[in-house]
């Protein structure tokens, strides 16, 4: 039996600085509060402001240190300026947490849109390599960090109803450990984490 007293913060993470994406909702708002509550000063980043804000203001409150900064996947542009911005608030980045994606019109390939392989294309693969690329280049002059990519079980097997969205996570998969044998010797660390369902308001939409 977990005890209160096992569960509770212990500071893993005081003094780093973590940028999240996908952080209005779902795994990535779950992140970020765990990593202020573990001590990490967090930028949540999203298109949803409105949603960012409500969460910065309740891990302020509850003292943890947090700020919010719109952002598109979809926009290379949008992606480096957050990042900017992140360095702009602290100086530094120590960790990234990658998750931010987009779910596709189900359906069998043949019946997908160009319109949605464009876009899994753009936000479930290009985004994270814009991302690392500007998040490794803030961890180089720490000497060190940590990036993590959320893909998904869907990457690992046949996708018939999510086509496009499989094949893009099977290659964000693929330039995650690119990253992680590239960087590694630099002292930066790469990993994906690929879960299942997960009951957010991305898969209940």
């Amino acid at each position: 039996m977990t005890s209160n007293i096992d569960r509770a913060p212990i500071g893993l993470l005081t003094g780093k600085v973590v940028f999240i994406t996908g952080a209005s909702h779902g795994i990535g708002e779950a992140a970020a509060r765990l990593f202020a509550a573990e001590g990490a000063a967090v930028v949540l980043a999203a298109r949803s402001t409105d949603a960012l804000q409500r969460i910065v203001t309740k891990i302020r409150a509850d003292g943890g240190i947090a700020d919010a900064v719109p952002l598109d996947l979809a926009d290379g542009a949008s992606i480096r300026a957050a990042l900017n911005r992140v360095e702009e608030l602290h100086g530094r980045l120590d960790g990234a947490f990658n998750n931010g994606a987009a779910i596709q019109q189900p359906g069998p390939l043949d019946t997908t849109s160009d319109e949605d392989i464009d876009e899994q294309f753009a936000v479930n693969f290009r985004s994270h390599w814009t991302a690392m690329t500007a998040e490794a280049t803030l961890m180089r002059r720490n000497g060190a960090g940590a990036i993590v990519n959320t893909s998904s079980i869907g990457s690992r097997r046949a996708n018939p109803e999510l086509p496009a969205y499989g094949a893009m996570k099977r290659a964000l998969n693929s330039i995650t450990e690119t990253a992680a044998v590239t960087w590694g010797q630099q002292g930066i660390r790469v990993n994906g984490i690929t879960p299942g369902g997960t009951a957010t308001a991305m898969i209940e939409a």
